[in-house]
């Protein structure tokens, strides 16, 4: 009977661990964490019931060969880390040889980080370009009292870190639309910039582009040089709202023109839709509120919902 009972503390040591609300992303992955965990019980249970550990061999939590995999995280290593604004990072990735994410546009991955014995899974979209070779690279704002940035602020070089993926992303299609018009805040400029940079990469891409960046201050907009480069092609345009400038008199004069102080609201919104060239199909990216906010007001300007995508 003895024998019997350690027997049974051994597969209970054995089971996988239900994941806590914090381990989900919230994005909508499929396979989503509790999936993986469906999966994985399930596949315990049947080897418990055949008295066969061997069953359980094939359960493989993490792999090591930097191959991104939507149900397993695996491990890359952290190759720089570049500080953008007081709370913003870029983290760039090593990637085997000449190998690539292989993802589709704007599809985003998920970082799995363990704080205080808590396991926090977060979901960023790389902003690299989709064919970058031997690196990936992701944009992140750290929060001040965040569980997942308290993790990501101890990050430096050479450090190894897990991620799974990709999930989501926009199906886009060259010349599909006639214009995007892109309303991101913040870090939701992450998944527009590689669909930008398809953009102006295929030459047979006529697509126009609206990019309407929404940041507090001029000194919080991300990523200036590239955004600046891209505004150069004769179909790109970028505009910035600055909610917390008052003034434009203090910004660079090539950003007067294209900036307006104040938050992105129903008035502005109509004016950036009826200077578009041709009817947008519209992107949008920021926090639950301005994804909200936006939908209100292109609904208002009269953009019906099925020309939209919120990532």
């Amino acid at each position: 009977l003895q024998a019997m009972s350690d027997n049974e503390e051994d597969w209970l040591a054995l089971r996988p661990q239900e994941p806590s609300p914090s381990q989900c992303c919230g994005s909508g992955c499929k396979p989503c964490i509790y999936d993986v965990y469906e999966k994985e019980l399930a596949q315990w249970e049947r080897a418990k019931a055949m008295q066969d550990k061997s069953l359980l061999m094939g359960k493989k939590e993490q792999s090591n060969n930097s191959e991104l995999n939507p149900d397993t995280f695996t491990a890359f290593s952290v190759s720089s880390v570049e500080q953008l604004t007081e709370d913003t990072y870029q983290y760039k990735f090593e990637l085997p040889g000449n190998s690539s994410l292989q993802l589709s546009l704007g599809q985003h991955i998920v970082l799995r980080g363990v704080v205080n014995g808590l396991e926090v899974q977060r979901a960023y979209t790389p902003i690299s370009p989709r064919n970058a070779e031997g690196y990936f690279e992701v944009l992140i704002k750290c929060y001040e009292a965040g569980l997942m940035s308290q993790y990501i602020k101890t990050w430096k070089r050479g450090d190894v870190v897990f991620w799974r993926g990709p999930f989501g992303g926009f199906p886009y299609q060259p010349n599909k639309h006639g214009e995007l018009l892109m309303l991101a805040s913040g870090t939701g400029l992450a998944p527009m910039i590689p669909i930008l940079q398809s953009i102006t990469d295929d030459e047979e891409d006529e697509t126009f582009v609206t990019l309407v960046g929404c940041f507090p201050t001029f000194d919080k907009i991300y990523l200036k040089p590239l955004l600046q480069g891209l505004a150069r092609y004769w179909n790109i345009r970028i505009f910035y709202v600055l909610s917390q400038e008052t003034s434009l008199e203090k910004l660079p004069w090539s950003y007067q023109e294209n900036t307006y102080t104040g938050r992105l609201n129903e008035d502005l919104m109509k004016t950036i839709v009826n200077s578009c060239r041709r009817k947008p199909f519209v992107l949008i990216c920021g926090s639950s509120a301005f994804n909200e906010d936006m939908s209100r007001y292109l609904k208002a300007v009269g953009i019906e919902e099925n020309s939209c995508f919120v990532f």
